[in-house]
């Protein structure tokens, strides 16, 4: 089956602490800021045609807004939200003109956890510029990963009603493409459902460790992991906190898959390659945010700033944001 969606357009989030937030990742994180006002901000990559691969809205809870991604055109989005309403799938809201930054057409739906999936085509490309890999900060968004109470069924919906193909397996998690990149949506188990991580592109190793020096120099940066390489995907990582305890990563190299024909899907280590990747609490050669506790790292900055702790249920879940 043909994938029904060709690309991670973006990822939006909800939060408290927006003003921090929002200077976070339009400063140190090296996004741009596009569009927005006092309580909502969307965040381009430079080097990304995409309108806008982050957004961020003032909330008083911290939550999952929605996933965005990419359809060949107007027909493919109404075909698949008329299967989808078919197979019992409920829609946030019928295919419609967009209203936000770059326009298109698209809809909204409820995947099986209740989180909100966008479709949209005909958003408008935006200019791009060259990045030198000294700037250090990401070229285009990578993939998201979450988590679910019922990987298999969460897995099960993804393949068989938006045509994502399953790339590789570690034992808590799948990744899946819709293109050639190795992963644009990953999935772990968890003991509740939440946001895992989202993964920013930058340009080489050198760019990845070059912002995660400067990252580090803030100090409010707290490190999750890293740096290190996965075994599944190929891709170095670096993994840090965000003000509200989100997970962001810095991610280079992600392998692609050029021939589906000749890819076999299998199952790798949940080990970091390089050794030299380690989150507190678990043993050294593990890799990757753990299933459903990512608040189980410590900050690297010292003791003086507060332990981050994730949200045990997303509060979003089967409630559409309002932009």
């Amino acid at each position: 089956m043909k994938a029904r969606v060709d690309h991670l357009r973006y990822v939006g989030v909800a939060v408290p602490n927006f003003e921090e937030t929002v200077d976070f990742y339009g400063g140190i994180w090296g996004l741009k800021r596009v569009e927005g006002d006092k309580d909502i901000a969307f965040f381009a990559a430079e080097a990304s045609p995409e309108q806008y691969v982050y957004r961020i809205r003032r909330a008083e809870e911290k939550r999952l807004d929605l996933i965005g991604f990419g359809c060949e055109d107007e027909e493919s989005v109404d075909a698949l939200a008329l299967d989808l309403g078919r197979s019992g799938v409920k829609l946030a809201n019928e295919p419609a003109n967009l209203q936000t930054p770059g326009g298109g057409y698209g809809f909204r739906f409820f995947d099986p956890d209740g989180r909100v999936v966008e479709v949209s085509t005909g958003v408008a490309a935006r200019e791009t510029r060259e990045i030198d890999e000294r700037e250090a900060i990401p070229v285009a968004l990578n993939h998201v990963v979450v988590a679910s109470t019922d990987r298999r069924r969460s897995e099960t919906f993804y393949q068989d009603l938006l045509g994502f193909k399953l790339s590789d397996w570690i034992p808590f998690m799948g990744f899946f493409r819709c293109n050639a990149n190795h992963h644009s949506l990953a999935i772990s188990d968890g003991q509740a459902t939440t946001l895992n991580h989202v993964a920013f592109e930058v340009k080489s190793i050198d760019s990845m460790m070059r912002g995660a020096g400067r990252v580090l120099k803030d100090s409010r940066a707290r490190v999750m992991m890293g740096p290190g390489r996965h075994s599944a995907g190929d891709n170095t990582f670096y993994y840090f906190f965000d003000p509200e305890g989100n997970v962001s990563e810095y991610t280079a190299e992600v392998e692609q898959i050029i021939d589906d024909d000749a890819w076999t899907p299998r199952e790798h280590p949940p080990t970091d390659m390089w050794g030299t990747a380690q989150m507190p609490g678990r043993p050294a050669n593990l890799s990757g945010p753990a299933p459903d506790d990512p608040a189980a790292a410590a900050n690297l900055r010292g003791s003086d700033l507060p332990p981050v702790r994730m949200p045990r249920t997303d509060p979003g879940l089967w409630v559409a944001p309002p932009v």
